[in-house]
């Protein structure tokens, strides 16, 4: 076995096991019956908030270092955006999880710098080869627009810029501002489920959540948004 495949095995193992202990933590202290009730969330936001209050800094800085971890190791942040806003509300929860976002997918970057940029020309090379050209153009303003634009998986989106060798300072300032609208929306969906759940003791029906003002316009938000990043691809990304 080659040295790549015996990465991509250690890199396969690292994460069933990471997954794995995850889960067997919650599900060990927690039955899903009560992680899927109403009162199970409504007496952890009661908790949140009481923490919130009492130590805002210190639930932050947790919260932070654990967006950073989280998105390092399992690529992704929407749901970091979900819980960011109902912590925090829609601007500080914006905040502190587009950043810890930009920094965990930096590191990632770097890590794959180092370990996995064989693998990933290997395996996306004659995909994206056409990028080329627009990131040697405008290194930052491009990448910036490609972090706008989404539609690849938020881990994969890291790692292409390792085919054009994008720098470290400019990978880090294109995904805080590239990826801040999307977050926004996300954070401002969490902030309205938890102000939701604050004015109502029993649990919502899906047409009053999906009617509730603080949750439908952040989705239509969202849904503006995927019409702008498909006109933006069709316009600027024509053999994307």
């Amino acid at each position: 076995m080659d040295k790549t495949n015996k990465l991509k095995l250690f890199i396969g193992i690292f994460y069933i096991i990471l997954v794995s202990s995850f889960l067997i933590f919650i599900f060990s202290n927690f039955s899903y019956e009560e992680i899927a009730s109403y009162k199970f969330i409504q007496l952890n936001r009661e908790y949140l908030v009481g923490l919130k209050a009492s130590n805002l800094f210190i639930l932050g800085t947790i919260f932070f270092l654990l967006t950073v971890l989280w998105v390092f190791l399992l690529g992704f942040g929407s749901p970091i955006g979900l819980l960011a806003g109902f912590i925090f509300g829609k601007y500080l929860g914006t905040f502190i999880a587009v950043l810890g976002c930009t920094l965990g997918a930096t590191f990632l970057y770097v890590f794959g710098s180092y370990f996995l940029k064989d693998i990933i020309k290997n395996k996306f090379l004659k995909k994206f080869y056409n990028l080329e050209e627009k990131f040697k153009r405008n290194e930052l303003g491009f990448f910036i627009f490609y972090r706008f634009i989404g539609g690849i998986p938020f881990a994969i989106a890291n790692l292409i810029p390792l085919l054009f060798n994008v720098s470290v300072k400019n990978f880090f300032i294109g995904t805080f501002i590239g990826i801040f609208p999307s977050i926004f929306i996300i954070v401002n969906i969490g902030s309205g489920l938890e102000k939701l759940i604050r004015q109502n003791q029993e649990a919502p029906t899906l047409l009053e959540l999906l009617l509730y003002p603080e949750i439908y316009m952040p989705i239509f938000g969202f849904f503006i948004l995927i019409i702008i990043t498909f006109l933006a691809k069709k316009i600027f990304f024509k053999k994307f």
